[in-house]
């Protein structure tokens, strides 16, 4: 067998089982007595991002800075769903759609990410200060720091299965208990039960600084194009993406200059997964009209991705814009992987961008 037909062999295996895995997740643990505590994670480097190669072909728009396998031997690791990461790029709090939440330091060599240090995990917490049990109350697959910061701010939580968007305060202890939340549109009704709230992010600039903008991961318009809510000082008014060959949203950020980063996925038998990443200008995104962005990278199984989830983009000392991203395993740890991806974005005009006021 050719070099090539192996790998082609090899994909299909891939394929298969990211394929079943997807379409049957295992079931999520039981976190009704999990307390906050430390956990172990451990990382393999992943060094180029094509799958069978050792050498990285050059991508348009970005620069794979590099990438990480991680693995705990706890049950309760897994799912991760929805990533933030401080200014600096090191702190970060990921939350999985199984209701818990882990914090941890993201260490580096040189600028390629290379392990997890000091990483806590704890559940998310209802209004009497106890754990969500019900799986129909517990899918938390968002998150965005409303203020503050993540040492010391306030966090909004999405879920889908029972669609709403909850607070939250964060120390370096971890999450609060849930302490309110915000009103969802009448629109949001015709969400379905496990296609809600799944991408969300606080605009930190541009027109509609410091607005909270959501998308359920699968709700059309009239015209297929993806629905979603922007809310404004009028209230949560609705906004619209360009349907582009049937990808679901899976995650949202915001820069300071109010540029919107869009994180997609779309699940076929007959290809597995991809995924793909999305940048709308500032003014791009209006309610009334249906937003298109540019699209920065679109990857499938021959690249070192799985089911991309988590997104957080950051505009770094240097100006650099820094993309991470992070994959949920569905809890199968046997055909699935929970994946850390970094990029920065090759764009020089963005990266000396002042922020607009």
């Amino acid at each position: 067998m050719s070099f090539k037909g192996f790998q082609r062999a090899v994909l299909a295996v891939v394929v298969f089982g990211v394929c079943v895995s997807v379409a049957l997740a295992d079931p999520k643990p039981d976190i009704a007595n999990v307390a906050a505590g430390p956990i172990i994670v451990s990382a393999t480097p992943i060094r180029s991002f094509k799958r069978f190669t050792e050498t990285d072909e050059p991508l348009s728009k970005l620069t794979f800075r590099g990438g990480l396998v991680l693995k705990s031997p706890s049950p309760l690791f897994g799912g991760w769903s929805a990533l933030i990461m401080d200014d600096d790029a090191r702190y970060f709090l990921a939350i999985s759609d199984s209701g818990v939440w882990m914090t941890g330091d993201l260490a580096y060599d040189g600028t390629r990410p290379a392990s997890i240090e000091n990483a806590r995990l704890g559940p998310l917490l209802d209004r009497s200060g106890k754990p969500l049990v019900r799986n129909r109350d517990r899918d938390s697959e968002a998150v965005a720091l409303e203020g503050g910061t993540l040492q010391h701010g306030s966090l909004l939580v999405a879920f889908e299965e029972r669609h709403r968007i909850d607070r939250y305060d964060i120390s370096p202890s971890g999450l609060s208990a849930d302490h309110g939340s915000l009103q969802l549109p009448a629109g949001a009704k015709a969400m379905r039960r496990n296609l809600g709230l799944e991408a969300m992010t606080v605009l930190k600039g541009g027109p509609h600084k410091g607005s909270v903008i959501a998308f359920s991961e699968r709700l059309y318009d009239v015209s297929r194009n993806h629905t979603g809510w922007l809310w404004t000082d009028k209230g949560p008014e609705t906004v619209h993406l360009k349907n582009i060959d049937d990808y679901d949203l899976t995650d949202l950020a915001s820069l300071d200059d109010g540029t919107l980063f869009v994180l997609e996925r779309r699940f076929r038998w007959s290809d597995g997964v991809k995924m793909r990443l999305r940048r709308l200008a500032p003014d791009e995104l209006q309610p009334g009209r249906t937003a298109a962005g540019e699209t920065l990278i679109e990857a499938d199984l021959n690249d070192e991705i799985d089911n991309m989830e988590g997104l957080s983009v950051i505009r770094l000392k240097g100006g650099e814009l820094l993309v991470t991203m992070i994959s949920d395993d569905n809890f199968n740890h046997v055909f699935q992987r929970t994946v850390l991806l970094q990029f920065t974005v090759k764009d020089n005009a963005q990266a000396k961008a002042r922020p607009q006021e």
